[in-house]
């Protein structure tokens, strides 16, 4: 069993992905606001994701756990890179320090003229396609749930929030800087950030678990909400304790499949150049991963 992060003393701040907004995070919410303050950070209308977390830095409280869920994460990398000390732990839910590859930015060009033109939720199906959710009967409900969301933010969040992932900063240095607490939260299904990098991702920090949800791929927070909501009150407030969901006593989640090099205080890997490097095969003393988890990622 681990022990939590001990992060019950902050505030909890939650950042949505991309064109998503609270309801992503509704149960997470209903379940955490009985033991810290949460605040959903909405992911505003600027050029830059350092614009936006400069902007919500002015609003948040002083000292603080963030957890971003796909451009959340972004955001909340950038947070950590601007005022480290006001974070007192991360959580990455399908995200990626690296910045966007030069193909993938050319390939949100189109995307954002069709969605000018009044075609976004057809553009959300390829942005977020249904093979990058996990198989299940779920898969259709969730991928209109993420288009009508879309909709309700509309064409312009849509052209702001593509921008911003292609010009988004490589954070690896910040999460290798990084002594806070640590989690990331990864869908073995997820094709848009694979599983390799999000282990690339908890391998730099010093101090991270990762927790990898088998029947979850993009966006764990719609497709297994029970057992990421289990993980966050396991990491934030510790095992044994009442689930505020059912009234019983909350099963502990089992140990991470693997945790940080640098957390256990092994040399540090080093740092990736380019975001297509980061499918590299990973050496076996790196990989703590049962069988079926190996050869899934």
């Amino acid at each position: 069993m681990i022990e939590p992060a001990q992060l019950l003393a902050h505030p909890l701040v939650v950042v949505p992905g991309f064109m998503s907004d609270g309801r992503v995070w509704e149960p997470q919410v209903r379940m955490l606001s009985r033991h810290v303050p949460v605040t959903i950070a909405p992911v505003l209308n600027a050029d830059r994701i350092e614009d936006v977390a400069a902007t919500l830095l002015t609003h948040m409280p002083e000292k603080f756990t963030v957890l971003g869920a796909g451009l959340g994460g972004s955001i909340a990398m950038a947070m950590l890179a601007a005022q480290p000390g006001r974070i007192a732990g991360i959580g990455l839910i399908g995200s990626t320090p690296l910045p966007e590859t030069p193909a993938k930015a050319a390939e949100r060009e189109p995307w954002i003229i069709r969605a000018r033109t009044g075609r976004l939720r057809g553009v959300m199906e390829e942005v977020i396609p249904t093979s990058s959710l996990a198989p299940g009967p779920l898969r259709h409900q969730i991928m209109g749930q993420l288009a009508d969301m879309a909709e309700d933010l509309g064409p312009d969040v849509f052209v702001s929030q593509s921008r911003m992932l292609q010009r988004r900063r490589d954070q690896q240095a910040t999460l290798r800087r990084a002594s806070q607490p640590g989690l990331v939260i990864c869908g073995v299904h997820d094709q848009i950030t694979p599983v390799k990098r999000q282990m690339i991702t908890a391998e730099l920090m010093q101090n991270a678990r990762i927790e990898m949800i088998e029947d979850a791929g993009h966006v764990p927070l719609m497709e297994q909400p029970e057992r990421v909501s289990a993980i966050l009150h396991n990491w934030i407030i510790g095992d044994h304790t009442v689930c505020p969901l059912t009234g019983e006593l909350a099963e502990p989640v089992d140990e991470p499949l693997w945790v940080s090099r640098r957390a256990r205080r092994q040399p540090a890997a080093p740092v990736i150049t380019h975001a297509d490097t980061s499918m590299q095969e990973l050496s076996e003393d790196v990989l703590h991963l049962s069988a079926n988890y190996r050869a899934s990622a």
